[in-house]
């Protein structure tokens, strides 16, 4: 009898752990179909801006040139509408929508900026040894658009394409200095809410003391900040990533705007504050040579 009720107890343990096998299983199963829907959809949409790109201007055209219903087509199609990204025109026919041809002038822009100032950018990395950045803002962020490896074997993590903060990076905050302090507080405030970058060198390994990490109160920012603008250059002590120092400068357009910036980047024992002195001045002519050829003058103030 004992024999038997122990033979029941498995049974009953087995039927439980194979219902909760079909649940975990029904779990992995619904994920995967929720991810593939997402990138159907997505796929779908990309699918009907290259139809319009491509001249089909009418729901019948871009659904036979997408292989959706019409009914699917026509719901994209409204999305995309409504989003901006297409445009209905006059008698029900679609073209490509402003905020898609902003997206590809500001990408057009870019691109000629990062071409424009590549030369100068290797020549500095090539005087200096050290690892080049050329940035442009991106709402609170700074987006690398070019990086020179350096020269000492020193890999740094920085990649194009990469955001960071502007409050906390060199590059960023060359970007922010004809900001007013206002402007300055609100982008400082928003870095610091999200969490701390990580105290990682560009080797991976943890660093030590922080030795001349600059403080993070607003005081101490605000104060180096103003000293930054006075000298039109900046310097990064380990601000965004504790081993690793810079110094950049802005990169003015033809009206005197701050369009872009420019920096030299290393590991601290390359960058110790004298020679950060030193590359000041080298930097900031680096950067007025791409802001001549974006047409600034010196006697141009920014407008």
């Amino acid at each position: 009898m004992a024999d038997g009720n122990a033979r029941i107890a498995d049974a009953g343990v087995v039927d439980a752990r194979v219902a909760d096998a079909r649940v975990a299983n029904a779990r992995v199963v619904d994920t995967r179909s929720v991810a593939a829907t997402g990138t159907q959809a997505l796929e779908r949409g990309i699918a009907v801006i290259d139809a319009v790109a491509a001249g089909r201007r009418t729901l019948s055209a871009i659904a036979a040139a997408t292989g959706c219903t019409r009914s699917t087509t026509q719901r994209i199609v409204s999305a995309l509408a409504r989003l901006g990204w297409l445009q209905q025109e006059a008698g029900g026919t679609y073209t490509l929508g402003l905020r898609l041809a902003a997206l590809g002038q500001r990408a057009g822009a870019e691109s000629a900026l990062a071409t424009l100032a590549r030369p100068i950018a290797e020549r500095l990395g090539a005087e200096t040894q050290d690892t080049v950045h050329l940035g442009v803002r991106a709402g609170a962020e700074v987006l690398y658009l070019d990086k020179i490896p350096g020269q000492r074997g020193l890999e740094m993590r920085s990649r194009v394409g990469q955001r960071m903060k502007l409050a906390l990076t060199g590059v960023g905050r060359a970007l922010m200095l004809d900001l007013s302090e206002e402007e300055w507080r609100a982008l400082y405030e928003s870095a610091l809410s999200d969490p701390a970058p990580s105290d990682q060198t560009s080797s991976g390994q943890a660093s030590g003391a922080a030795g001349e990490r600059s403080p993070r109160d607003w005081a101490s920012w605000l104060e180096r900040m103003r000293a930054y603008r006075a000298s039109g250059c900046v310097f990064d002590l380990e601000d965004n990533e504790v081993g690793i120092r810079c110094v950049a400068a802005p990169v003015r357009d033809g009206q005197g705007a701050i369009v872009a910036a420019l920096s030299v980047a290393s590991a601290t024992p390359y960058l110790s504050r004298d020679r950060m002195g030193v590359l000041a001045p080298v930097v900031r002519r680096a950067a007025q040579d791409v802001s001549a050829r974006l047409g600034w003058r010196s006697d141009v103030a920014a407008s």
